[in-house]
């Protein structure tokens, strides 16, 4: 991994990250972990986290890493998750919600939700609101994102499940596009600093998840040319460890920088919308906020 020059000292930051057991998200621990900061995996397979941790301890000579059962497919999984990390910790300085996926045959989660959106965008939604109260301040949100949003011109208010017409580049442009309306969000209505991050075209487990023609085409591509995972990981690792006072809250970023989402992504009624519907469809779930 890249070490910076003057590396930030993080050690007693507790930080969160989401499917962080393969990829960008291990990359980003790993990172993390070199800069001594407190970290637990939050990941659905808990065997896979588990050997990622005791690989993370042993490269980093950092034993403050362990792991907790997060499904993002399943509101009840991230709520039990979230009552561990509050019962178990002081207090969390950064939440990176990491985790996501595209899927090639339409799926719904465990309370119908479409599959997509479930586990890249309203589990991490209901996880984000379940943990602000316990983010210590600066509390951190880093959500990584895609440039697969451009391609989302509007989120798709009247058939969020995808009932019709599904496609898995539709269903996922459409989350990620939720993602960054949240992100922004986010920083209006809360002291908090977000972030939405494009990592790149990385080459990681992300494109093992359809067997589909297109699907092993992006593969081979992704080996050819992608971004390695601990490239992808490097805007996340900066915006965990750099002063948030110097930063601009609410931002969309790539490459370690500031950049410009679509015109849907800068949508403030859009926004807001989401925001409402988003606590509308938690809570059908039987999950409240305080």
């Amino acid at each position: 991994m890249r070490v910076p020059t003057n590396p930030p000292d993080l050690t007693g930051k507790v930080i969160v990250i989401t499917g962080a057991n393969s990829g960008i998200g291990a990359a980003t621990a790993l990172g993390l972990a070199h800069l001594g900061a407190t970290l637990i995996l939050a990941c659905r397979n808990v065997v896979a986290a588990g050997t990622a941790a005791q690989d993370i301890r042993h490269r980093t000579g950092n034993d403050a890493v362990r792991c907790v059962e997060l499904d993002l497919a399943d509101l009840d999984s991230v709520h039990r998750c979230a009552d561990e990390l509050t019962s178990t910790t002081d207090g969390i300085d950064v939440l990176i919600n990491n985790a996501g996926g595209a899927f090639t045959a339409r799926t719904v989660t465990a309370q119908g939700f479409e599959q997509t959106f479930g586990v890249n965008y309203l589990g991490p939604y209901a996880l984000t609101r379940l943990l602000l109260a316990h983010l210590q301040q600066p509390a951190r949100v880093i959500s990584v994102s895609s440039l697969g949003h451009k391609y989302c011109r509007a989120i798709r208010w009247d058939d969020l499940t995808f009932s019709r017409g599904y496609t898995s580049m539709g269903a996922y442009s459409n989350a990620k596009l939720a993602q960054v309306l949240f992100t922004a969000e986010l920083a209006r209505r809360t002291d908090a600093f977000s972030a939405a991050v494009h990592p790149g075209f990385v080459a990681s487990e992300f494109y093992n998840k359809g067997n589909s023609l297109p699907a092993r085409g992006l593969q081979s591509f992704a080996r050819r040319f992608a971004k390695t995972p601990d490239e992808g990981a490097q805007t996340s690792i900066y915006l965990a460890s750099t002063d948030v006072a110097t930063l601009p809250n609410g931002g969309y970023w790539a490459s370690c920088r500031p950049a410009r989402p679509s015109k849907a992504a800068r949508d403030q009624a859009a926004a807001q919308r989401l925001w409402q519907l988003s606590e509308e469809l938690v809570a059908r779930s039987g999950i409240t906020f305080g």
